[in-house]
């Protein structure tokens, strides 16, 4: 883990490596002033010695000021090389998502991304300058401090060595306890997000249905939980400091009790015993070596926290998509036939958080689709009709390999899917999904989506299609309009012939419309799709909707009910033939002639 997130280290190298050999040097120094210090008493101040005095201050004066300006330089250093390193951290686990199929972004869902891209690499940053600064001045001030304290005075310096077991294993079980707390403490920050994430998405649903209450306990359950595991993590660490304090005033009352008994018994001669400049150096050894122990424990802590975020953070960036491009990839799509060949899927599931009865009772291994063949020839217009849940939007993504199938074939143009180049796949095939998502910018920028060298032209004649232009020219701005993010200042049906005007664009040899017409009226259904047909002859047309007058004129229509193919006809061929489809067709039109 460690070798790879060192990797995110690259273009910032030398500010990495300068940080470390800054604090060298202000740590020398720093252990150098109460050496300095001690002779100014013992020389200078005691002696009665004016030019000792003012050698041995501007000697202090000049140690601290350099001191000063190299930790200062090393602070810049760190800010820097830790700033690089999440950036270059966060754009790698970025680029990284970008490459997961659908199926890896079911294992992690949205809100554990968006909380590893955020807080965990906040927590990591904070961690990587800590150990390019702290981790490295600790140690050094430790070790120097002690042995200058040695050379100072041997038996006085044994009394740290007393102190430092009591802060090892001390630090060691508060450590063993709380880590455990912070690995959930994140988990349960994802739980957080996603419902955060959903309530804003839904916030006019959850208005509309006057579920504010509701959300509003969803989220206080799950804040309380964290404040629960973070307050348990915390008042363990919190034993960190009374430890600490404990060691420090320990030590400072023996070496203070032993050092006078010292310089008495000497007279103050340092040739024999103790001089009172060296107990005052001693003293700031003994800060010095414990706050060297505070600040590792502190560090350790750090790390406690860091590690948690580290491994989730590690485990985007070795997350490998289960959808890859083959070693010598067909690259070119020759029409838009498709053929299902004994086609099985599942769902993966990660066990990951996962309790043996979640695993126990889940249904996600479960095939979703049994045994499909079906072939679709280039150009044709195909409907699919199916209950919910009958997996019609499954069946289509693994045209453009969104998913791979289980078992079986999914081929296209006479090439199965997974020897072509995913690139060239997708171009061919055009989706518009359930979930019709605009982006922030103008109506152009999001239509470019589709093709971003098209014409303004070419913008207006795949509106046209769609039945977008009419309501996109009577804006003010026109195509210049700005989409708010999620295309929330268009309506639901406007919203849905845009997103299928962006997919003309692509000029696909297969086009995919997943229910995208349900939130227009039936007229407008009715001339996008004849506009289609007359537009498109070539582009293999797959509809899938709810309403049987979206696909009666289709070349056929394929009728699925719990991920297996019932029929496959005409409408007048499945009108005859077909009892689920029969019972669709008549339920329909019992509520139309209600309707009116």
């Amino acid at each position: 883990m460690i070798k790879r997130l060192s990797k995110c280290i690259k273009g910032y190298v030398k500010e990495t490596i300068l940080t470390p050999t800054l604090v060298c040097f202000e740590v020398i120094l720093d252990v150098l002033i109460p050496f300095i210090m001690a002779d100014l008493i013992d020389k200078g101040v005691d002696a009665g010695n004016m030019k000792a005095i003012m050698v041995y201050g501007a000697s202090l004066l000049a140690c601290a000021l350099f001191a000063l300006l190299f930790g200062a330089f090393a602070g810049r250093t760190a800010a820097y090389a830790s700033a690089g390193f999440a950036k270059n951290l966060r754009r790698e686990m970025f680029y990284n998502v970008q490459t997961f199929s659908f199926a890896n972004i079911d294992k992690f869902s949205t809100g554990s991304i968006v909380t590893r891209l955020t807080t965990d690499v906040t927590n990591v940053q904070m961690a990587f300058q800590m150990l390019t600064r702290m981790a490295i001045r600790s140690p050094l001030m430790l070790i120097f401090s002690l042995a200058a304290a040695m050379k100072i005075d041997m038996q006085l310096s044994c009394i740290f060595f007393g102190c430092i077991p009591v802060l090892a294993i001390g630090l060691a079980l508060i450590i063993k306890s709380a880590f455990p707390l912070f690995d959930k403490v994140f988990k349960r920050y994802d739980a957080l997000n996603n419902v955060v994430q959903e309530n804003l998405h839904g916030i006019r649903v959850v208005k509309a249905f006057v579920r504010e209450r509701e959300e509003i306990a969803k989220f206080a359950d799950i804040s309380q939980e964290i404040n629960r595991l973070f307050t348990k993590a915390e008042k363990l660490l919190a034993f960190n400091m009374p430890l600490m304090q404990l060691c420090t005033y320990s030590c400072m009352i023996l070496i203070s009790w032993f050092g006078a008994k010292a310089i008495v018994a000497s007279g103050g001669n340092a040739e024999i015993g103790l001089s009172t400049g060296e107990l005052m150096a001693l003293m700031t050894y003994v800060m010095q070596i414990l706050m060297s122990l505070m600040f590792l424990s502190m560090i350790f802590v750090m790390l406690t926290i860091a590690s948690a975020s580290a491994k989730r953070t590690y485990e985007i960036l070795v997350e490998e998509t289960d959808i890859k491009n083959p070693e010598n990839p067909v690259h070119e799509v020759k029409n838009g036939e498709i053929v299902f060949e004994n086609v099985c899927f599942a769902y993966s599931e990660d066990e990951t958080d996962k309790t043996p009865s979640d695993l126990e009772n889940s249904d996600d291994n479960k095939n979703v689709l049994e045994d499909i063949n079906l072939t679709i020839t280039s150009g044709e217009t195909v409907g699919i009709l199916g209950g919910t849940g009958s997996s019609k939007t499954t069946l289509v993504q693994l045209i453009a390999r969104l998913y791979d199938v289980k078992s079986g074939r999914v081929l296209v143009g006479g090439q199965d899917v997974r020897s072509y180049d995913l690139d060239n796949l997708r171009e061919q095939v055009a989706i518009v999904l359930q979930k019709n998502v605009l982006f922030s910018g103008t109506i152009a920028e999001n239509l470019r989506w589709g093709d971003q060298n098209a014409t303004d032209e070419e913008l207006i004649e795949a509106c046209r299609i769609a039945e977008a232009h009419g309501f996109t020219s009577e804006f003010v701005e026109g195509y210049d309009k700005y989409i708010e993010q999620g295309g929330t200042n268009v309506s639901g049906g406007q919203k849905q012939r845009l997103c299928i005007a962006r997919a003309l664009l692509k000029k696909p040899k297969i086009l995919i419309l997943d229910d995208s017409t349900s939130a227009v009226d039936t007229a407008t259904d009715a001339s996008i799709r004849a506009k289609l047909r007359d537009s498109l002859p070539d582009t293999t047309k797959l509809i899938i909707a709810q309403r049987v007058a979206s696909v009666q004129d289709a070349d056929k229509i394929v009728v699925m009910e719990e991920g297996k193919i019932e029929a496959v006809g005409t409408h007048k061929e499945l009108l005859n033939n077909c009892e689920i489809y029969q019972e669709i067709y008549y339920s329909q039109q019992k509520g139309e002639v209600k309707d009116e």
